[in-house]
């Protein structure tokens, strides 16, 4: 036993030693088990050697899956040179001091004349040269010239305008003309791909791509009539008027507005939905005007804390005013009635109000409920007229 026992006590140090040199490797370099652990387990093994527990059957053909769309440029070609560029320009004769203290300076101008001129975008609509584009983009403007993407450029003609739908008609005489196809947006959804096409900040045509964000989209104060179509397309200064399109190339909507980028807002853009742009055009291809309902009333919103006699809270609009001979005016109303109710349903907002209002066709009725500030519960029942011109 003396032989063992001395070799037990001669190896048992270097067996220390080993142990703690190996423990040391394991904690300055553990991926080297790591790797080793990889390399046994990539090693070859047989079937009968590795049971599979709960394996999934190997395919016998690869796995089909959505094919991804790798570029939009065939709807671009497609749709873009439809899109035109609005340039539009007015001369403006403005007094530069009262007309009291002019004698006073004659040699002082008492009028300066300005120009103004702004960039827009359009969308061809059909053959014969109409053109939809937004409102306010050649609102109280005197010039308007079109330009296309062939570099061919008209003056145009004003068809009609519709400051409630923020949409106007213009004509060229040119030909041949591209022309938009035309898409549907009711059957649009959150999700889908869009493409914005315009003139953006007077580069000339962009195209910026995006998704549809959000359908329906109102009470914004954009237009007095709103169902806007939200992207996060990027629609840029020059845009309006422009052309947003689908995957297929066809028109959704017409390019209108964007959050005030200032209060630190990115991504949200707004169209007119192509359904809307289809009506109103046509409209205003035939007649020159979109016919509306008017009552001739001015309201303006509740306060969110206001109740009644009961403490029950108040919703609805209070009438501030009347246009002239107007059917409101002659109705029995007064200024500071409180309306409740039209038709039977509630009223929300004032804009809710004038777009039900301007919906209703002329020669129709609407049934008023109202809360005078005395107290008391009344119904009126207005007669709805086509909506002025000048107003």
């Amino acid at each position: 036993m003396r032989p063992f026992h001395r070799w037990i006590t001669f190896l048992s140090p270097w067996v220390a030693i080993g142990l703690a040199l190996a423990l040391w490797v394991l904690y300055a370099h553990p991926l080297w088990l790591t790797h080793r652990t990889e390399a046994i387990n990539s090693s070859p093994v047989s079937a009968a050697a590795t049971p599979a527990i709960d394996a999934a059957p190997t395919p016998t053909q690869p796995l089909t899956s959505t094919p991804t769309l790798s570029s939009y440029a065939d709807a671009v070609a497609r749709g873009a040179p439809a899109v035109v560029n609005i340039s539009t320009h007015r001369v403006i004769i403005e007094r530069q001091m009262p007309e009291q203290v002019a004698p006073f300076f004659p040699d002082w101008p008492e009028f300066r004349r300005r120009e103004e001129s702004s960039r827009g975008s359009g969308v061809i609509l059909d053959a014969a040269g109409h053109i939809a584009t937004n409102y306010h983009v050649i609102k109280g403007m005197q010039d308007i010239v079109v330009q296309l993407t062939d570099g061919r450029s008209a003056p145009a003609r004003r068809v009609g305008t519709d400051p409630d739908t923020d949409l106007a008609l213009l004509q060229i005489k040119l030909s041949p003309l591209p022309v938009m196809p035309l898409g549907r947006s009711d059957s649009l959804r959150v999700g889908d791909v869009v493409l914005a096409i315009g003139n953006s900040a007077g580069l000339g045509q962009t195209v910026t791509q995006g998704i549809v964000s959000a359908t329906g989209r109102s009470q914004l104060g954009l237009a007095l009539l709103e169902n806007f179509i939200q992207t996060d397309a990027a629609i840029n200064p020059g845009n309006s008027g422009g052309a947003l399109i689908n995957a297929a190339g066809e028109l959704i909507g017409i390019n209108t507005a964007i959050l005030n980028r200032e209060q630190g807002i990115e991504g949200i853009g707004f169209a007119i939905p192509v359904n809307l742009v289809r009506g109103v055009a046509a409209e205003l291809e035939s007649k020159g005007r979109v016919l509306r309902g008017w009552v001739g009333i001015g309201v303006r919103g509740l306060p969110a804390d206001l109740t009644d006699s009961r403490g029950q809270p108040v919703r609805g609009v209070q009438v501030t005013g009347f246009y002239p001979d107007s059917p409101a005016r002659l109705s029995g109303l007064r200024p500071g009635d409180l309306i409740t109710r039209l038709d039977d349903k509630p009223v929300t907002d004032v804009q809710a109000f004038l777009s039900a209002i301007a919906r209703k066709a002329p020669g129709s009725h609407a049934a008023i409920n109202l809360l005078r500030l005395n107290g008391d519960h009344l119904s009126v029942t207005l007669s709805v007229i086509a909506q002025p011109v000048e107003r």
